[in-house]
């Protein structure tokens, strides 16, 4: 059994504390927990069972194999860099690092030193997304020939406790909420092969009205509004809207189009949610009972999955490959928009088996 220490104690480790104590407890080892807040990391020990430590570097010098990464994410190449450099095996929060550079570094150091790194959203795995791909497999809909992909809201600094770092490098629309978004397209369509986009900044700076900062006014540094458009390497072709500029709007979440009809795909942010079909001879659309397991939030099933493929000798499917590959299209659209040009994607990932 793999023994998972965490790395910051912040407002999502809670799910993931629940689940690797509860529901996961069998198959991983919750065994030490650090914050840059001691408080945080001594109330989670104390709760979950686990050691407390100072700081990363004391977090591993412990017996711990895999770091769990939860800490902002302009902290998460030093915290996996140190991870790999340490001989810990580490699944980072999302996105995968801020920069393709610091991406290919860290894969390559872990190579070097013989371990693992996987990384976040591991939602893909989950009951919705999984039927959704059982259906593309059994050729419900035909051959896939389009997706589309919306996240569209106003932002965070109205219910986020510190919504700041979300306007900051590593943060916006795109990197917030875009890689749910894009490995569930790739973990359906396969990988990308090229992206354009357009990007745009709303406004300058957002007022927080969330307390406790409520009235404090935040510079933004990202574009808050993002059109991509992805050309699958296995043929079909995409479109992607992330955004921090709407209020409102009607849309899907996801829908994959194919020869024979269409699927309607559940949130990507979720491990359920309903499954539609729409089929071309039919009237309605027909929901489909989740065909898998993990409807609820199972956040920690893909560094569940990781830790019990290292044991097995077999590949991991929430992986280093795919996680790069996602960051990868997030910057190339973000690339294309300042060229005006197409960026082909540099990154190689697999379309991962099914669970």
């Amino acid at each position: 059994m793999q023994k998972i220490g965490i790395a910051g104690i912040g407002a999502i480790s809670g799910i993931y504390l629940d689940n690797l104590t509860g529901v996961f407890g069998k198959r991983v080892k919750v065994t030490a927990v650090t914050d840059i807040i001691s408080e945080r990391a001594d109330k989670a020990a104390e709760k979950y069972k686990a050691k407390a430590f100072k700081s990363v570097d004391e977090l591993l010098k412990s017996d711990i194999d895999i770091v769990l990464n939860l800490t902002q994410p302009q902290y998460h190449f030093d915290v996996a860099l140190a991870s790999v450099n340490a001989g810990k095996h580490v699944y980072n929060e999302k996105p995968l690092c801020t920069t393709r550079e610091e991406a290919q570094q860290l894969l390559q150091t872990a190579a070097a030193k013989g371990v693992r790194v996987g990384g976040a959203p591991d939602t893909f795995l989950g009951a919705g997304i999984q039927t959704c791909l059982k259906l593309i497999n059994d050729e419900w809909i035909g051959k896939p020939v389009a997706a589309t992909a919306f996240m569209m809201c106003h932002g965070h600094e109205h219910w986020h406790p510190a919504p700041e770092f979300y306007y900051k490098t590593g943060g916006g629309p795109m990197f917030d909420m875009g890689p749910y978004y894009l490995t569930a397209l790739v973990s359906l369509l396969g990988p990308v092969a090229k992206v354009c986009g357009v990007t745009k900044m709303g406004s300058p700076t957002r007022t927080i009205t969330s307390e406790p900062l409520n009235g404090t006014v935040v510079n933004v540094d990202v574009p808050t509004h993002i059109t991509g458009l992805l050309d699958f390497a296995g043929g079909a072709v995409g479109t992607i809207i992330t955004s921090f500029d709407v209020y409102s709007h009607t849309l899907p979440c996801i829908e994959i189009y194919g020869t024979k009809g269409t699927i309607r795909v559940p949130d990507p942010n979720t491990f359920g949610g309903p499954v539609y079909v729409k089929r071309f001879y039919e009237e309605q659309w027909s929901q489909v009972p989740l065909l898998a397991d993990y409807a609820e939030n199972s956040r920690g099933l893909g560094i569940t999955e990781m830790a019990e493929a290292i044991e097995e000798g077999r590949p991991h499917r929430a992986s280093a490959e795919l996680t790069c590959h996602v960051l990868d299209i997030m910057h190339g659209i973000h690339d294309a928009s300042s060229s005006g040009k197409f960026y082909k994607i540099k990154s190689k990932c697999k379309k991962p088996a099914a669970l």
